[in-house]
């Protein structure tokens, strides 16, 4: 294969199903420059994608402005990574950026079927290393993330919101603490 060929990239099957239960499969062509789909839909007349461009500024903008927090000091116990981030928005009152609740899922796939896949993840690497790592990816997602970046991601992704935190703490208080 080479480079200049384009990859298909489908779900487990092509039959669509539109059950309650399980999206739509979803066709992905990524070419070799990794030119996702919402490139060309960005482009094209799609009658949503001014009203998704406003949605994710809008968005990006909120997640720049809340503060990453400074205090961290408790070892929280955990089994996966979305444990951990479950147990930090609640123990922090904040959300966790699209970005990262998406990579803490993969994460927690790519233990599936692993030697050690049934050991606490916490006794394999630290609570607070764990607990800085998704902090310093929070700081990247929030600070570097563009708008347009979130609307390619969000246009092959028809359940994007289930990975959107639904929490707005109070900014001016957590400004000011």
């Amino acid at each position: 294969m080479s480079f200049s060929e384009h990859v298909d990239i489908s779900s487990d099957s092509d039959v669509e199903d539109y059950s309650e239960n399980k999206p739509p499969s979803i066709k992905v062509t990524v070419d070799a420059k990794g030119k996702l789909p919402g490139d060309a839909l960005l482009k094209r007349d799609v009658p949503y994608a001014d009203a998704l461009l406003k949605r994710a500024q809008m968005y990006q903008d909120y997640m720049n402005k809340v503060p990453i927090p400074n205090r961290r000091g408790s070892i929280i116990p955990f089994n996966s990574w979305t444990e951990l981030a479950t147990s930090i928005k609640k123990l922090y009152g904040q959300p966790l950026h699209y970005q990262t609740n998406i990579l803490l899922k993969e994460w927690d796939r790519m233990r599936v079927g692993t030697e050690d896949e049934e050991i606490s993840l916490d006794m394999l690497i630290h609570p607070s290393k764990a607990e800085i790592t998704i902090w310093l990816l929070e700081e990247v997602h929030r600070g570097t993330t563009s708008p347009d970046h979130l609307v390619k991601l969000w246009l092959i992704d028809p359940w994007y919101h289930t990975s959107i935190d639904q929490m707005y703490p109070n900014l001016s208080r957590m400004c000011n603490s």
